[in-house]
């Protein structure tokens, strides 16, 4: 089913809650621009339930008004962006930009992002990165040194962005540049999921510049 008709059972109220609830899931199944488990702590967070959102049906309306209003943006986003491309392609670029084509596949929500939800999108994501598998032993054990390292300085960091949320250090950012080079170079495929997490980061902390007004 589309969207649509998962938000349409959302507001159903001759459906049981459990139902309201699955069809919520659901529509973050189709639009999860932070990830679907980001997304699902983002928009959950902000609901503000009672005790257990599946029992508070007006939070699951307001998760669902949450991902709605963002989804708007985006669709006004990609309406915009199809129109440039059908342009350039008439002038004779066939490809997007490569910055273009990375910034579609970051984590990032359309809209004015939530303070508040990025950071209970960071803390899910930094307990699911914490139970990731270690890379496999395949690797020289100066590799498998270099992601422990890795990884040790983004789970620091992570801690160090939920204690107090602000723009990452140098320190920081060269890690996430390490991790996005071990991706790339093919070195260990079990560090793309380092890579998702650290992208997520990354975006939180660029939207937790104090002088900014937050929701």
């Amino acid at each position: 089913m589309s969207f649509g008709k998962y938000a349409r059972r959302v507001r159903d109220e001759s459906l049981p809650r459990a139902y309201r609830y699955r069809a919520l899931r659901c529509a973050v199944g189709h639009y999860h621009p932070l990830g679907f488990h980001a997304t699902w702590a983002y928009v959950t967070t902000l609901a503000v339930p009672s005790h257990d959102i599946r029992r508070d049906v007006p939070a699951l309306l307001r998760a669902l008004d949450v991902l709605e209003a963002s989804r708007t943006i985006w669709l006004a986003e990609m309406e915009t962006f199809a129109a440039n491309r059908r342009a350039e392609k008439s002038a004779g670029r066939r490809s997007p930009r490569s910055a273009e084509k990375t910034a579609l596949a970051m984590p990032r929500w359309p809209g004015r992002p939530s303070r508040l939800g990025l950071i209970a999108a960071v803390a899910n994501r930094h307990r699911w990165f914490r139970q990731l598998p270690f890379p496999d032993e395949s690797l020289s054990d100066g590799q498998a040194g270099d992601l422990a390292a890795l990884h040790s300085v983004l789970d620091t960091v992570a801690v160090a962005y939920l204690a107090q949320p602000g723009p990452l250090s140098r320190t920081a950012r060269e890690a996430i540049i390490a991790i996005d080079w071990s991706v790339s170079s093919g070195l260990n495929s079990s560090v793309l999921p380092w890579r998702q997490f650290a992208a997520l980061l990354e975006y939180a902390a660029i939207w937790s510049v104090p002088s900014q007004t937050w929701s």
